[in-house]
């Protein structure tokens, strides 16, 4: 591979594309405001002399550009993971100094990726099997052009190691200093479901919260979901191949 300059760009247009996040983190006000996100610094600072705590739930707005930035119903959805990082929390595509919004094709896949993730905390932590953690379900659209990695080059096979994140990391930091929007990529969780990481809030629109879920740990595994709202429960029964 020549670098970056081998890396096609897809324009990618997923109408029914998929976030699960866990349903403890709230709505952020000042995103969902319909103020313009440029007027949000002055909002903050005279908002900052009543409520001192404003800056905990924002989080850090210089990391996405003026320009860049989304309100208005749903707007928490999309800005928080860049205003919300930390090098404890990295991932596939950042080491954690920076955002990243990640979305599954389906929910299907989302699900399965949320899956991996929560019984890998699930199980470093020991924690006894029941039901656990509530999440929440997030529709939105994606339109955006994005660096496509979905195919089997081997020069690309190492961004999807399963568990070693440090040629994805190290390609998505390249791309993002080039002001790539993003990444598409095959999910490693779901085989054949697809998965985007995209660079900025506003390469997705239209968030509409969907069902809240909840996971059951068996001890060794999420074998169970439940819709909260109808109470149905589901059976895991593949979840995709690759160590917990």
């Amino acid at each position: 591979m020549n670098e970056l300059a081998d890396i096609p760009i897809s324009r990618i247009g997923w109408k029914g594309a998929v976030r699960i996040i866990r349903s403890v983190f709230p709505p952020i006000d000042l995103f969902e405001d319909i103020a313009d996100p440029a007027d949000w610094p002055l909002l903050i600072s005279a908002e900052q002399k009543t409520n001192p705590r404003i800056m905990a739930a924002i989080g850090n707005l210089d990391l996405v550009p003026v320009d860049r930035r989304v309100g208005g119903i749903g707007a928490s959805y999309l800005m928080a993971p860049f205003t919300h990082v930390s090098i404890d929390r990295p991932s596939r595509f950042t080491d954690g100094s920076y955002g990243v919004l990640y979305v599954g094709d389906r929910f299907e896949t989302s699900l399965f990726e949320t899956i991996h993730h929560h019984s890998r905390f699930m199980a470093r932590t020991k924690e006894q099997p029941g039901w656990t953690s509530q999440f929440r379900e997030i529709m939105m659209a994606v339109d955006a052009d994005l660096h496509d990695i979905r195919s089997a080059a081997v020069e690309q096979s190492s961004m999807l190691e399963p568990d070693d994140y440090a040629a994805s990391q190290a390609l998505a930091a390249s791309l993002r200093r080039r002001k790539s929007e993003g990444i598409v990529y095959m999910s490693v969780r779901n085989p054949g479901g697809e998965c985007a990481a995209l660079f900025y809030p506003d390469c997705a629109s239209d968030p509409l919260q969907g069902r809240h879920l909840d996971y059951h740990w068996d001890g060794q595994r999420v074998d169970l979901i439940r819709d909260a709202g109808s109470g149905d429960v589901f059976r895991i029964v593949d979840v995709a191949p690759g160590p917990i």
